[in-house]
């Protein structure tokens, strides 16, 4: 989806034009991929423009970058004023915000300690990621041949921007087989997330998603949903969740700041249910929506702008 120039952006502090936000050839990121980053949605609800659970996104971070022993070089308040200033200096009611920690330059080679730590982060007007058809009638998925990264290697569990090299290969090799997007299964075969999505399973009334053992990001809106569902009384149970469960399930939806809650019509060409989306899916769906877009907040998950 092309992204839309805007007047600021937010480097190191300072507000710059659009045009003059740029970064050395030989910073360390361009390199060896050491970034992390942030995907936040700022919503035009009923009652005002708000951004949807900015606090979490923003320890989520930088924790990211804490595991990949990466100091950032501001509070998390300062960062949470940052969005907010970035925001505001552009004017958007909606925008979807991307905040993002990167190692600038000073040294080449793979020890990056004695690069500075930069912060940037920039907003723009974007859509529905999949397109309002998926959000109504649902996508049709593949299983990837590409799996996502045994324990031990990659930290599965923090938003690096070099973990998405492999997330760009699956939705490739995806859209080249038209499919809308791809499901990665983990080392040991079972069921792990999308490119880019988290995943949950309905059978028989039950919501399943994977754990975190099973390489995934632990995700902001996945939390949100299963909170949702649990108050609304499903049952939530995470577990490993064999490959053959996508192909008898009687729903499955994605979840993330992008995707939002998508329903899954299609699996390897075997339809998911009807191949329309459930009850359950719709239900958390509304639920989901009456938030972002009612700004139906009893939660604390919106700052209002």
């Amino acid at each position: 989806m092309p992204v839309k120039k805007t007047d600021k952006i937010w480097m190191n502090g300072t507000l710059v034009n659009w045009d003059d936000a740029k970064i050395h050839i030989m910073s360390h990121v361009v390199h060896y991929g050491s970034s992390w980053y942030e995907g936040i949605r700022c919503y035009e609800t009923a009652k005002g423009s708000a951004i949807f659970r900015l606090d979490r996104h923003v320890r989520r971070l930088v924790e990211s970058a804490k595991i990949y022993r990466t100091q950032v070089p501001y509070t998390q308040q300062q960062l949470e004023d940052a969005v907010l200033a970035t925001v505001r200096a552009n004017n958007l009611r909606a925008c979807y915000i991307r905040p993002v920690v990167y190692r600038g330059y000073g040294e080449v080679g793979l020890n990056p300690l004695g690069c500075p730590v930069d912060v940037a982060i920039a907003v723009w007007e974007w859509g529905v990621y999949l397109g309002q058809n998926a959000l109504n009638d649902g996508i049709d998925v593949c299983i990837s041949t590409w799996n996502r990264p045994a324990p031990n290697t990659l930290p599965a569990m923090a938003k690096a921007g070099g973990n998405y090299v492999l997330s760009g290969m699956m939705k490739m090799d995806a859209l080249q087989a038209g499919f809308g997007e791809a499901i990665a299964l983990d080392v040991n075969g079972f069921v792990s997330e999308g490119s880019g999505e988290n995943i949950f399973l309905i059978r028989d009334g039950v919501i399943h998603t994977p754990p975190f053992s099973s390489s995934l990001l632990p995700g902001i809106t996945r939390q949100s949903i299963i909170q949702l569902a649990r108050e609304a009384e499903y049952e939530v149970v995470e577990m490993n969740v064999p490959r053959e469960m996508l192909y008898v399930a009687d729903e499955i939806f994605f979840t993330g700041t992008a995707v939002e809650v998508t329903p899954v019509k299609s699996v390897d060409r075997v339809p998911v249910g009807d191949g329309k989306p459930g009850p359950v899916t719709r239900a958390l769906q509304k639920a989901f929506f009456d938030v972002v877009r009612g700004g139906e907040d009893t939660r604390g998950w919106l700052r209002w702008m």
